[in-house]
């Protein structure tokens, strides 16, 4: 799914998304306005949260997080994660208390999410890697985990499809460059074999020949 800013919210967990805002060397969290937009999108404050307090101090401490999920989670994939980056997860975990949701009714009647207060970034960071901890620790989660097979893309996400078969991270942004750089390079080597079958007229007759 995309978003404003070119965020992406499609992977599956909250960590995977947050991974998903540095794609090589794409920075998608460039100021606090992004992360403002990253922290509703992805569902960690309700939309209409006061977040006034959002600054360059909390997009450090996400950035950090980020850099630190993109080890982990990759490390995982090739074999095993360093111990030391996942004391530094379990430190994330217990830095901070998540917020607590209230339900409570909207004007037009409705049940909705919403927070007591402005929320800390502490415990923001805290949600994130409590989820990581989640993902990686459940067996089931854990084996849906998948790298996007785009050329050059980083993003890992979770496969839920039938069969597990889905290759990219998304079939609208990886997958549609694939199909298209398939149809160039079907393209251009029925271009070439034109061109040669042009460029050598003695072996084209010998075929015509051949073939009456």
């Amino acid at each position: 799914m995309a978003a404003p800013c070119g965020l992406r919210f499609d992977c599956g967990r909250i960590c995977l998304d947050l991974a998903a805002t540095a794609d090589g060397a794409a920075e998608r969290l460039t100021g606090p306005d992004h992360l403002r937009a990253w922290l509703t999108g992805a569902g960690l404050v309700p939309p209409g949260t006061p977040l006034d307090g959002v600054d360059g101090r909390w997009l450090g401490g996400f950035r950090g997080l980020r850099d630190l999920l993109l080890r982990v989670v990759h490390d995982e994939l090739r074999g095993r994660a360093a111990e030391a980056d996942l004391a530094l997860l379990n430190s994330a975990a217990a830095a901070g208390q998540p917020p607590a949701p209230r339900v409570v009714r909207a004007a037009d009647g409705t049940l909705v999410r919403a927070l007591p207060g402005p929320p800390e970034c502490a415990g923001l960071l805290a949600a994130v890697a409590r989820d990581a901890i989640g993902l990686l620790t459940d067996p089931v989660a854990r084996g849906q985990l998948r790298q996007c097979e785009g050329e050059s893309c980083t993003l890992v996400y979770l496969d839920t499809s039938r069969g597990r078969r889905r290759r990219w991270c998304s079939s609208e942004v990886c997958g549609n460059r694939e199909r298209v750089a398939r149809h160039r390079r079907r393209t251009t080597v029925r271009r070439e074999q034109f061109r040669g079958a042009a460029e050598d007229p003695v072996t084209t007759a010998e075929k015509y020949s051949a073939g009456r």
